[in-house]
């Protein structure tokens, strides 16, 4: 081949040399952006030669979309993405947290705070490895997950994406990523991101670091700790998930002491980088660049924010909308002195890495013998033993020698109290078909009701 960055013989380090050295600044600008899909148009994506695009919760090609639409869709981009001057394919991202969680008809699997209750890294591998089926199968690369917080005040909104408030139960639950994306073999390469195929999707440990530990439970808010505590309680399990090949990190959007982790270059770059070895990504959150310029109006310092947060250590912009005034910005910055040229190589090495890593040279488009794994028998009977194995019963009645449960099959009468027993939706939770949830029948499944009214038969009421 006259290019070794098309060559899948030549080692993953040469091509990426191969393929910088032909890059112009701004296809390494686009390479660093990531832009919602519904700003994503074919000449946008070839001619701008963008790097990643993502859904947010609920942003899909129609309501109620399977699987096979959803590659439709993500097939239709990454074509646009191949016509490119350099043909780099596109890494297509989405908050595959609990399942495929935003595709219709998908295996939905408890949150992370009820697999924390397991305990059960095995159970949480192997729901790695159901969910990244699935994500593949809709021709999706990439899920933003697992988040490995560590919750320590349930005022926190988002707890419940927490594995618990011990930091040994998160660490251990980390396995999800070896489901996720393979398991690395003897002898990988510390802090080098690692996929083992078609099978398996690039994982993303978040949000880096300390968004668990806010004050007061503040979304967002600030961690006021020293930084001996930050890593004992918040950053431990970032080491287990960086050892199983880890291929990216996103930042978080809360703070630490004071300064906003999208600007703290001493965690994202001497600490995460350089001290604990991660050799994969580090992607921004959702506008996380427009919140650095609190208390002002949403991205008011916008060129301010994307100096900081780039020199920073930030490798992948989650813009997620306006992205012209992005690349404008981040290519004025670079031309005039105030980014480096070689923070701009370094971003882009990484994000080209964990794409030649991923195969996505060799296999970019989606591999519609996977469809048949969608909510099977299979993952829906890990789901239900992942259920099981959540349930913690805190009291089993008044008296012990008469527990409550398990209720008697031949009782007359059984009253189901609530309005979520029989409500889909708001059983399945957040991050479900859209980043908030919804109610009513939003995707396939069975509610508590439905499961007793076939568990006592007919004859009762």
């Amino acid at each position: 081949m006259d290019c070794i960055y098309k060559d899948p013989n030549q080692p993953i380090e040469a091509r990426i040399k191969d393929l910088l050295s032909r890059m112009t600044l701004k296809e390494k600008a686009g390479q660093m952006t990531q832009i919602e899909r519904r700003v994503a148009t074919p000449s946008v994506l070839k001619d701008l030669s963008i790097g990643s695009i993502l859904s947010a919760g609920g942003s899909g090609p129609f309501d109620k979309a399977l699987s096979a639409d959803w590659a439709d869709m993500v097939d239709g981009f990454q074509k646009s993405a191949l016509e490119s001057r350099l043909g780099i394919p596109l890494l297509y991202g989405i908050d595959a947290v609990h399942g495929n969680n935003s595709i219709y008809g998908a295996t939905i699997f408890p949150h992370n705070v009820g697999l924390g209750a397991t305990r059960d890294a095995d159970l949480a591998q192997r729901i790695g490895v159901a969910t990244a089926l699935e994500v593949r199968a809709s021709g999706i690369h990439y899920t933003f997950a697992p988040c490995v917080a560590v919750c320590r005040d349930p005022r926190w909104g988002r707890c419940y994406e927490s594995y618990g408030s011990d930091t040994d139960i998160v660490r251990k639950m980390t396995s999800i990523i070896t489901g996720l994306q393979g398991k690395p073999p003897p002898g990988h390469p510390k802090g080098y991101p690692f996929v083992a195929g078609r099978h398996n999707v690039v994982a993303c440990a978040k949000h880096f670091v300390g968004d668990g530990g806010t004050d007061k439970g503040e979304n967002e808010g600030n961690t006021i700790l020293s930084y001996e505590d930050l890593e004992r309680i918040h950053m431990t399990p970032y080491p287990d998930c960086i050892s199983q090949g880890v291929a990216t990190v996103m930042a978080s959007y809360s703070s630490w002491n004071g300064t906003q982790l999208h600007a703290h270059r001493f965690l994202l770059s001497d600490v995460l980088k350089d001290k604990l070895g991660f050799k994969g990504f580090l992607i921004s959150d959702w506008e996380g660049l427009d919140r650095l310029s609190k208390p002002n109006p949403h991205g008011s310092n916008y060129r301010t924010s994307i100096c900081t947060a780039v020199n920073t250590g930030i490798d992948m912009v989650m813009v997620p909308f306006r992205y012209a005034k992005f690349l404008e910005d981040l290519i004025d910055l670079v031309e005039s002195g105030e980014i480096p040229m070689t923070r701009i190589d370094d971003a882009v090495e990484r994000i080209l890495r964990v794409k030649f890593v991923a195969g996505l040279f060799e296999y970019p488009y989606s591999d519609r013998s996977l469809l048949d794994t969608v909510g099977c028998k299979l993952h829906r009977d890990l789901a239900r033993e992942a259920v099981r194995k959540s349930l913690v019963l805190l009291k089993n009645g008044k008296d012990q020698k008469k527990p409550f449960l398990p209720l008697d099959r031949k009782a007359k009468r059984v009253l189901v109290a609530g309005s979520h027993a029989d409500d889909l939706g708001y059983q399945c939770g957040g991050w479900t078909a859209t980043w908030h949830g919804a109610s009513g029948r939003i995707t396939i499944g069975t509610t508590v009701l439905d499961a007793i009214r076939e568990a006592v038969g007919t004859k009762q009421k």
